[in-house]
């Protein structure tokens, strides 16, 4: 084991990084990129952007430095690395600037971009989008275990859903619509919905929703006669947000036009856009080439039921991307947070193959 692997990523989960606290730790990553060869700036987010290399290809490589609240002990116990972050997701991102750094004389261009914010709303992410970075291919740093690539990512929509009726005392709760139960009624009938060109057997390309938060009533005397409900709705890439509202909204009317005196509104709070990547393009057999080689694996392409950077600049970038990362993404957030330390040089190993073979293949391929 080489010590500066393990001491970089050790002296990562040490630097204690919540959104919004990122910068002890972009100064100490700053200082390790330079020392590898890289040219690097802060961007104004506070985005660490190290560039090497020349020319054609450019490759970027994204990972987050922010991790969620929460502190906790870093420790070895034989080959797992405890610590916040360890898989969501200082070890990709650690991964991923050694395995760089260790790539001689590349054949075209390397960003290596340390992100703010991933956690929070994404300022880190957006900043990239708004300077209009000019890449061929990227690679993000998220939990995939170092033999498996993740090639997709559902989008969502948050929505806002608000129930108002006539106030009436609750010793005659016949007098008016419980603001409440009515909102629950609707969301029981969300539950079932099935979206035209969604397929239900799949977890990845069916709808999915979450009731997140719900408030309503007030004094125990009084019928509830107001309620909101915060709703987390997960859409594969064949349907669009747009869709989905349109069709809760068409429900929501034939609701109230049979409870005249009951009036049910629905608003989208924010959307993502569904992400999911060409498994043929030269970047996926770069790096499941890549894979099989270091670990003596068949790689699992993922297609994943949350959302992460990639689907931001995967909506405003028409070019091949993926996540790429060691550790157990069931590991993120929990207090157990750990990483694999044999995973997590491999990843590195995975890195110093894969970069070099893409920018043969994308050299090939434009000289024809």
């Amino acid at each position: 084991m080489s010590g500066y692997e393990l001491e970089l990523l050790t002296e990562m989960l040490h630097q204690y990084s919540p959104s919004g606290e990122e910068a002890a730790l972009g100064e100490h990553l700053k200082k390790e990129l330079e020392k590898n060869g890289f040219e690097v700036r802060f961007d104004g987010a506070g985005n660490v952007i190290g560039t090497r290399g020349k020319g054609s290809p450019t490759l970027l490589l994204a990972g987050h430095m922010d991790t969620v609240p929460g502190k906790l002990a870093v420790r070895v116990e034989g080959d797992n690395l405890y610590g916040r972050g360890a898989v969501d997701a200082k070890a990709p991102l650690a991964s991923m600037i050694i395995g760089a750094s260790r790539v001689q004389e590349p054949k075209g261009s390397m960003i290596i971009a340390c992100l703010v914010d991933e956690e929070g709303s994404g300022r880190g992410i957006r900043q990239l989008i708004k300077d209009a970075l000019q890449v061929d291919y990227a690679i993000f740093g998220e939990p995939s275990h170092s033999w498996n690539v993740t090639i997709g990512y559902k989008g969502g929509i948050h929505l806002m859903l608000e129930c108002t009726t006539s106030a009436a005392h609750s010793s005659a709760p016949w007098l008016s619509d419980n603001a409440i139960e009515k909102t629950y009624e609707y969301w029981e009938l969300i539950k079932k919905v099935k979206f035209k060109g969604e397929k239900p057997e799949s977890r990845f390309y069916s709808v999915t929703s979450c009731l997140t938060r719900l408030n309503g009533g007030g004094s125990s005397s009084m019928i509830p006669s107001r309620c909101e409900a915060e709703i987390d709705m997960r859409i594969p890439p064949q349907i669009s947000s747009d869709a989905i509202l349109q069709e809760l909204q068409k429900i929501l009317g034939e609701l109230n036009k049979s409870s005249p005196k009951t009036e049910l509104k629905v608003k989208s709070l924010g959307t993502v856009t569904a992400y999911e990547a060409d498994p043929r393009s030269l970047l996926v057999r770069a790096l499941t080439y890549s894979i099989r080689k270091t670990c003596q694996k068949t790689p699992t392409l993922l297609k994943k039921t949350g959302t992460g950077d990639m689907n931001e600049l995967g909506s405003t970038m028409k070019i091949p991307m993926v996540s790429y990362g060691p550790g157990d993404s069931h590991l993120d957030h929990t207090t157990d947070e750990h990483v694999s330390i044999s995973e997590y040089l491999s990843s590195i190993k995975v890195y110093e193959e894969a970069i070099p073979r893409l920018f043969d293949l994308h050299n090939s391929q434009t000289s024809r």
